[in-house]
C-alpha cells in the first residue's frame, strides 16, 4: 500500500494518506469495541467482587442497555466512516462550494465575497451534517433510551429541541467564523497569532455566558430552594474559598433520566448547577413512584395491602442520591478546582490551540494540499482550515485525545482524594454506587477499551481507592 502510495502524484499521495488513516483509526476503534462487546455478552453474571454493591437484577439491565448502545454505535459510526469516504472520493467538498457560490451569485454577490461564500458552505455542510444525522438520533433516543427507561422526550419535544439547537449554533457559529476568517485574511505574516487570541476571548466568553444565556434556553434553571442542602453546600464551598455565588437546579428530567453536576464561572463569580436526577428529594421520578404508590395503596384492600407493601418495597428504588452523597458528589467537583484541573485543561487546550494555528500558518500555502481535495483554482481560507484541522491533523490529535484522556483519569483520582480529605470517602463511595445503578453503567470492562476510551476510572477502581482510605 504504501509503495503504492509513493508512485503516485503529491497529491493524490495526500489524498490516499488522508483515507488510509481515516480507514486505520475506524478499523481500531472498531476492534476495540468489538472486545467490549464481547464483555457485554459473555460476562452474564455478577462477579464476586461487585457482589456487594450491585444486585443481579441492576447488573443485568446495564449489560443489556450498554450490549445496545455497543451494537448501535458499530452501525452508526460504519455509516459516519462510508458517508465520509464517500464525500471525499465523490468530490463533495468541491462541489458543495461551487453550489454556495451559486446561492450567493444569485443574491448578486460574486466570486470576490469569500467570507459570505464560506458562511453559505458552512451552513448547508451543518445543515446536510444534521439531516443525515438525524435518523439516528431518533432511534438512539426514542428506541435505545426509550427501551431502557431514560428517555423523557415527546417527539414534538424532540424535533422543537433539535431546531432551536440547529438555530442556537448558526447564531454563534456564523458571526465567529466570519470575524476568524477576517482576521486571517488582514493579520499579515503573525496572523495566527491573532486568530489563537481571538478564539482564545471567544470560549472564554462562551463559557462565562453559556449557563446564564444559552442553556436557560433549552432547560429551565431555578435556584436550589432555601433549606439543609443549600447551607451545607455553602458551608463546604466556605471551607475551601471557593467563591459560590449561586446554586441552580435544572431540569434534566424532561429529557432524560441520567443525571449529572457542574460549575462554571470565572474569578469570584462560581455558581454550580445540579441536575434534578442527582437529587433524590427533587427528582420528579421519585415523586411520581410515590404519588402512585399513595394512589394504588387507596384502592387495594386491607388484605391485599401487605402484598402490594412487598412488591413496592422491592422495585421503589428511589433515583438520586441524598444530601450527603450530593455533597460528596460536590466535593469531587470543587476538588477540580481546587487541585487547578480546570485552568490546567484551559492551558493544555489553549497551547494546543496556539500550536494548531502556527502550523496552520506554515501549510496554508502549500497549494497541493488543496488540489488534494479537489481545489485546483483557488485556496479559499474556510476550506484550508478543513483540511489541515481536520484530516492533516488528524494523527497528532488522535495522540492528543489519548493523553487526554490518560490526564483525565488521573485527574479524577485526584479529585476522589480531595473529597476523601473532607472526609467524604464513605458518602462518595456510595453515591458513585448509586450514580452508577442509576445511569445503568456497566462495572466491567475490557482493559484495552477502558484505557483507549474512558476519560473516568473504571467504577472498581474509584471505590477500591476509597475503600482503602476508609479502611486507613
Amino acid at each position: 500500500m504504501l509503495y503504492f502510495l509513493g508512485e503516485l502524484s503529491v497529491e493524490k499521495q495526500i489524498f490516499g494518506a488522508v483515507l488510509l488513516f481515516s480507514w486505520t483509526v475506524y478499523l481500531w476503534e472498531a476492534y476495540l469495541a468489538y472486545r467490549q462487546r464481547w464483555v457485554y455478552r459473555t460476562t452474564t453474571h455478577v462477579p464476586s467482587e461487585l457482589g456487594k454493591i450491585m444486585d443481579a437484577e441492576t447488573f443485568e439491565k446495564s449489560r443489556l442497555y450498554q450490549l445496545d448502545k455497543s451494537n448501535f454505535s458499530f452501525w452508526s459510526g460504519l455509516y459516519s466512516e462510508i458517508e465520509g469516504t464517500f464525500i471525499l472520493l465523490l468530490g463533495g467538498i468541491p462541489f458543495l462550494w461551487k453550489v454556495s457560490e451559486g446561492i450567493i451569485g444569485c443574491a448578486g454577490f460574486g466570486f470576490e465575497y469569500e467570507i459570505t461564500q464560506s458562511l453559505m458552505f458552512l451552513l448547508l455542510a451543518t445543515l446536510f451534517s444534521a439531516l443525515t444525522g438525524l435518523p439516528w438520533s431518533l432511534y438512539n433516543t426514542f428506541v435505545i433510551e426509550e427501551k431502557h427507561g431514560f428517555n423523557q422526550q415527546t417527539l414534538g419535544f424532540f424535533f422543537k429541541d433539535a431546531i432551536k439547537k440547529f438555530l442556537v449554533t448558526q447564531c454563534i457559529l456564523l458571526p465567529v467564523t466570519s470575524l476568524l476568517l477576517y482576521i486571517i485574511k488582514i493579520g499579515g505574516d503573525y496572523f495566527f497569532i491573532y486568530a489563537w487570541l481571538f478564539t482564545l476571548v471567544v470560549s472564554l466568553v462562551l463559557v462565562t455566558i453559556y449557563a446564564d444565556y444559552i442553556a436557560p434556553l433549552f432547560d429551565k434553571f431555578v435556584p436550589l430552594p432555601e433549606g439543609e442542602l443549600k447551607e451545607d453546600i455553602e458551608k463546604m464551598a466556605r471551607s475551601i474559598a471557593f467563591p459560590l455565588t449561586k446554586v441552580y437546579i435544572v431540569e434534566g428530567s424532561k429529557r432524560s433520566s441520567h443525571s449529572n453536576a457542574y460549575f462554571y464561572g470565572f474569578f469570584k463569580n462560581k455558581r454550580i448547577v445540579l441536575f434534578d436526577t442527582l437529587l433524590e428529594d427533587y427528582s420528579p421520578l421519585n415523586k411520581e413512584e410515590k404519588e402512585g404508590l399513595s394512589t394504588d395503596l387507596q384502592v387495594e384492600t386491607e388484605d391485599e395491602n401487605a402484598d402490594v407493601k412487598s412488591k413496592v418495597g422491592n422495585q421503589n428504588k428511589k433515583q438520586g442520591c441524598n444530601n450527603q452523597e450530593v455533597l460528596a458528589v460536590l466535593g469531587h467537583e470543587l476538588g477540580h478546582w481546587k487541585l487547578g484541573h480546570t485552568v490546567k485543561n484551559i492551558v493544555i487546550s489553549q497551547m494546543n490551540s496556539f500550536l494548531c494555528f502556527f502550523l496552520f500558518a506554515a501549510l496554508i500555502g502549500r497549494k497541493e494540499l488543496f488540489a488534494a481535495f479537489g481545489f485546483y483554482d483557488n485556496q479559499p481560507t474556510l476550506i484550508g482550515l478543513m483540511i489541515i484541522f481536520q484530516f492533516i491533523f488528524s494523527p497528532y490529535n488522535e495522540v492528543l485525545s489519548f493523553c487526554l484522556t490518560v490526564l483525565s483519569r488521573r485527574f479524577e483520582f485526584q479529585a476522589d482524594a480531595f473529597a476523601k480529605n473532607l472526609g467524604k470517602a464513605e458518602d462518595l463511595y456510595s453515591a458513585l454506587i448509586k450514580l452508577n445503578k442509576d445511569n445503568l453503567g456497566f462495572p466491567v470492562s475490557d482493559w484495552i477499551f477502558s484505557m483507549w476510551h474512558y476519560s473516568h476510572p473504571p467504577l472498581l477502581e474509584r471505590l477500591q481507592a476509597l475503600k482503602d482510605v476508609k479502611q486507613d
